[in-house]
């Protein structure tokens, strides 16, 4: 739980707001899903997605914020510091694997469809965003886009798509990343394909490890329950896409 210096090596931008900087750190141990916290001496630690770990460790970061804007600025050679793997990542099913993904959340999938290749499974992914300028760079499967506004693939959003493909195709296991909101709608049209699915419910975490709380989903605390949780669990949680808990602690709705 010590944090480690790590240098960034590369820089590669993603779209307009989101970069992938890789490091010369070596995670051989960390598996699709699981996170670490990233720090930058003067801004406050953030929860980052593993989005690679072959051949260093790669973190794919968004402009969302203070903390995460000082990041996304900064560029090779520059030093920060993490904690991790940290986390209970996706685990593998069967032979047939569909990856759900809203904007950067399709990250850690990607990272999770590279596994699936390697390990000689048949892989299709769906990605979705707003519009073509927020969509990640493309993973090395099978993939169907969709945008909000049509600029890219299909005009609509990742559940048509996903449910097309589920009506055409038997999975073993349908694994998401995104907006909360987004993959309540993913465990529900899993669930009603007999499909099971795999989200990654990655709340605000302060402190990674389970002490504070505040990553809490009813009793599923995130950080460590997680953030891998099962569709199935999911749907049965009070909270899942209905509140979440601010900055302060507060609960208030998504």
């Amino acid at each position: 739980m010590v944090p480690i210096k790590a240098k960034i090596t590369k820089k590669t931008k993603e779209n307009d707001r989101v970069v992938t900087l890789e490091f010369d750190v070596k995670m051989p141990n960390a598996i699709p899903g699981q996170f670490v916290m990233l720090w930058l001496p003067g801004m406050e630690e953030k929860p980052m997605s593993i989005s690679e770990t072959s051949p260093r460790l790669s973190l794919t970061i968004a402009d969302a914020g203070a903390a995460s804007k000082k990041m996304t600025e900064c560029k090779a050679g520059d030093v920060l510091h993490l904690r991790g793997p940290l986390g209970k990542g996706f685990t593998k099913k069967g032979k047939r694997w569909l990856m759900v993904g809203g904007g950067y959340g399709f990250a850690p999938l990607r990272y999770m469809a590279r596994v699936g290749k390697d390990d000689g499974k048949e892989v299709e992914a769906v990605l979705g965003a707003r519009s073509k300028n927020a969509l990640l760079l493309p993973a090395k499967c099978k993939m169907h886009v969709t945008t909000d506004d049509g600029s890219e693939g299909v005009k609509g959003n990742v559940i048509v798509e996903m449910d097309r493909i589920l009506k055409e195709k038997k999975f073993d296991c349908v694994y998401s990343c995104g907006p909360e909101k987004m993959m309540k709608a993913v465990a529900e049209c899993a669930k009603r394909h007999g499909v099971e699915s795999q989200l990654l419910v990655e709340r605000y975490m302060k402190c990674g490890f389970g002490v504070c709380g505040h990553c809490s989903m009813g009793q599923f605390i995130s950080c460590v329950d997680g953030p891998m949780i099962r569709g199935e669990d999911a749907l049965k949680n009070p909270e899942f896409g209905i509140l979440h808990k601010d900055k302060a602690g507060r609960a208030v709705n998504w």
